[in-house]
């Protein structure tokens, strides 16, 4: 690293930036990018650079995959599959005659576990045994060839075919596939449409056993039923001939009682009391036509009357003209009088007239009411008379309505079992089975397995899975800041830069002596973000740090200083490290340096050599002291950076490593901001928290970090162009920076 760092410093770069925006747009995203992308892309993208960095491990186990399928297919003996397909109808139940009468209502019933249960029966021991038994000698020879006892063929043949069959129901039907699996094309065409048949061979079986003894049952309790209720027939048409009971309605032959019919008295007294009802209607209806209406229905007569209406049309006349004469005569005059006469006259045969009309009409009420009246009469002494009679019919019925319900019961359980003893004998036939083949099995022409695609895919899916397993087994193994996704997710700093490695044969002083290279676009882009990092720009003093040595430390250190110079700025760069260090000075100034400054009261300007880059300084290690701590903890290190801030534009301090030393934390107390240099794949996290901790314990404000010797083509798999620095700079333009364009200037004393 020495070397290297040596020829950086004394390298005078001859080419300027490229353009600030393309450096910004290279190198910024380290807050940009972050708060862009959510984390599913972060995630996606890590899971893409972690396959592309261990392609060739996933290739190579992928390959092993694929190899050992098409072995293990090559082995693999040649199986056949011959499928028989049977529909299975819903269960019927009967629900008794048919809204006609005549015929039978049925209903198929839906129960959910009959799918299920059919499927078991299909898979169980008993009907692999029942099909091992139908199929002929040599067919289960082929099961248990070496047996010689039928027996033993027999469990053999039972084993493999419970073994090798396959039941699956067609989704969104009732149609169920019967796939058998066998070396032997026939033999699995046999088998499947040999458990078909078996299947309903053993649901017609199963159907007519469970219907024989619930025939003989039902026989058994008809022949007693029937008994019991002869007898009870008898016994009530006995006790309603002794007792005179005479039922209307239904009759003593019919059972009688409550439900079969009344009693004669009960009947009569039935119909009179609804008599009695009517004609009580009738009369309170007359009675109130009687009350309300008499005197007002034949004065309503009466004026609808026309020799009434006669006489008043000839008063009302005689009126007028009496008015008339008025006004002629006096009305004591004689034809006055007369008028007068004849009116009051008219007067009292208009009032005999209605009277008379009145008088019929109200009569005509009053009848209609008596003969009401009447009837209601009769029929409540008759109805009286025949309570009495019944009442005492009731005493004697009771023990007759026992005997008839006693009838009753003995009839309807008689009627109930001889229609379920009909229907046992209907379902305990042959009749239609529930299961009807659809297809039966064709001996396949072709085997199913082993399939060489099949395998090859399911190889490569399994080696991929493995081989993809293992690569992110090692990346969670190795904890290492790889990605500069880890320097803002593991380590909480800001991504200033991503600097990549250089190509193989090339040193970084190549590498940055080309302006379009990437690592000079990528130092560019750092030196723009590090002037972002404060509200006033970049800072004045300035600390490149990292945790271990050889990280790219002191080239980051330099190419940062560089590119401040090429700004304009005067840049002051002081080689901290006088432990090790890394910039080397012409013959003759050894002498010179930061320890022989701190060690002195020197003025600062006596120990600064320009360099071959306009702008830039260097303040080299000087000679190495037997004790570096001492001299930086001095307060001559503040006074020395107070006037290298005076003089110069921003000062860039190039310290040793944090881990194991004091020089780090001490200048980084000192100095205004710091950068912590990583190296990618390096580092582990836990190091590099060591030394951020230290770093933050001194005082040290982190501004950010850079990672260094970067793998973009490795990267390029999970990042692609966001970590493309370059852009359109490839390797290829890296390797053809020619060795004459590279130029070493030595470092002269100002």
């Amino acid at each position: 690293m020495n070397k290297e760092t040596n020829e950086i410093v004394a390298a005078g770069a001859g080419g300027q930036s490229r353009g600030l925006q393309h450096a910004i747009a290279g190198n910024l995203f380290g807050a940009a990018e972050a708060s862009a992308e959510s984390t599913n892309q972060i995630t996606t993208r890590e899971a893409l650079r972690v396959l592309g960095k261990w392609r060739w491990l996933i290739a190579g186990i992928v390959g092993a995959a694929l190899i050992i399928g098409i072995v293990s297919t090559m082995l693999t003996s040649k199986r056949y599959q011959a499928t028989a397909q049977v529909e299975l109808a819903l269960q019927e139940i009967n629900l008794g005659p048919g809204k006609d009468g005549t015929g039978a209502e049925s209903q198929v019933m839906r129960d959910p576990q009959f799918m299920g249960t059919q499927i078991g029966l299909l898979r169980s021991r008993d009907l692999a045994e029942r099909v091992a038994r139908s199929l002929d000698g040599a067919s289960r020879a082929k099961f248990a060839p070496n047996a010689g006892n039928p027996a033993a063929q027999i469990a053999a043949a039972t084993a493999a075919i419970a073994g090798g069959l396959r039941i699956d129901v067609v989704t969104g039907s009732r149609l169920i596939n019967i796939t058998y699996e066998s070396g032997d094309p026939a033999l699995a065409a046999n088998v499947a449409n040999a458990v078909a048949d078996n299947y309903i061979a053993s649901n017609l079986e199963r159907k007519y056993e469970s219907s024989a003894f619930a025939r003989k049952f039902l026989e058994q309790r008809l022949t007693q039923t029937k008994a019991a209720l002869e007898k009870s027939e008898r016994d009530l048409v006995e006790y309603a001939g002794r007792e005179k009971i005479v039922m209307v309605g239904g009759g003593a032959d019919q059972g009688g009682g409550k439900d079969g019919g009344e009693s004669l008295e009960g009947s009569t007294l039935t119909s009179l009391n609804a008599a009695l009802a009517t004609a009580q209607a009738e009369r309170i209806a007359a009675e109130q036509k009687y009350r309300s209406e008499g005197a007002s229905a034949g004065q309503s007569a009466a004026i609808t009357s026309p020799a009434v209406n006669s006489l008043k049309s000839e008063r009302a006349k005689l009126q007028v003209d009496f008015q008339e004469k008025l006004g002629t005569f006096k009305p004591d005059y004689p034809e006055m009088v007369a008028l007068k006469t004849r009116m009051r006259e008219l007067d009292q045969q208009i009032a005999r007239a209605q009277g008379e009309i009145t008088g019929s009409v109200t009569n005509s009420y009053a009848g209609e009411y008596r003969a009401a009246l009447g009837r209601e009469q009769q029929l409540r002494a008759r109805v009286a008379q025949l309570t009495t009679g019944v009442l005492d019919l009731r005493n004697r019925q009771i023990q007759y309505n026992i005997l008839s319900r006693e009838v009753d019961t003995n009839r309807s359980l008689y009627d109930g079992l001889l229609q379920r003893f009909k229907q046992v004998s209907v379902a305990g036939g042959v009749g239609a089975s529930q299961v009807s083949i659809v297809d039966r099995a064709l001996v396949p022409g072709g085997p199913f397995a082993p399939n060489l695609r099949n395998n090859l895919l399911v190889s490569l899916l399994i080696g991929f899975m493995i081989g993809a397993g293992v690569a992110f087994a090692i990346e969670f193994v190795d904890d290492t800041i790889k990605n500069p996704d880890d320097v803002r997710n593991r380590l909480n700093l800001t991504l200033l830069g991503v600097v990549p490695s250089v190509a193989k044969g090339m040193t970084m002083l190549e590498a940055l002596d080309d302006p379009s290279s990437a690592q000079s676009e990528a130092y560019l882009s750092t030196r723009t973000a590090i002037k972002f990092t404060t509200a006033g720009g970049a800072p004045k003093s300035l600390l490149v740090t990292s945790s271990q040595a050889a990280e790219g430390k002191s080239s980051s250190c330099f190419a940062i200083a560089r590119g401040f110079a090429r700004l304009g700025e005067s840049v002051l760069l002081i080689d901290a490290d006088m432990r090790k260090p890394s910039f080397s000075v012409p013959t003759g100034a050894e002498g010179a340096g930061l320890s022989s400054l701190l060690a002195s009261t020197d003025d600062l300007r006596k120990h600064i050599t320009q360099t071959s880059v306009p702008n830039l300084f260097l303040l080299p290690s000087g000679p190495i002291p037997p004790n570096p701590v001492e001299l930086l903890g001095g307060m001559r290190l503040r006074e020395v950076l107070a006037e290298a801030e005076g003089i110069f534009d921003i000062v860039i301090f190039d310290s040793p490593p944090v881990m194991g030393l004091a020089d780090a934390p001490i200048l980084a107390s000192v100095v205004d901001a710091s950068i912590f240099v990583v190296q990618a794949g390096r580092i582990r996290r836990p190091a590099a928290l060591r030394a951020l901790a230290r770093l933050e314990q001194a005082g040290a404000r982190v501004v950010g970090g850079v990672i260094t010797k970067f793998d973009l083509k490795g990267a390029s798999y999970g990042y692609g162009y966001g970590y493309g620095y370059g852009y359109s700079y490839g390797q290829k333009q890296i390797k053809s920076v020619e060795a004459g364009a590279r130029r070493q200037i030595s470092i002269e004393k100002e």
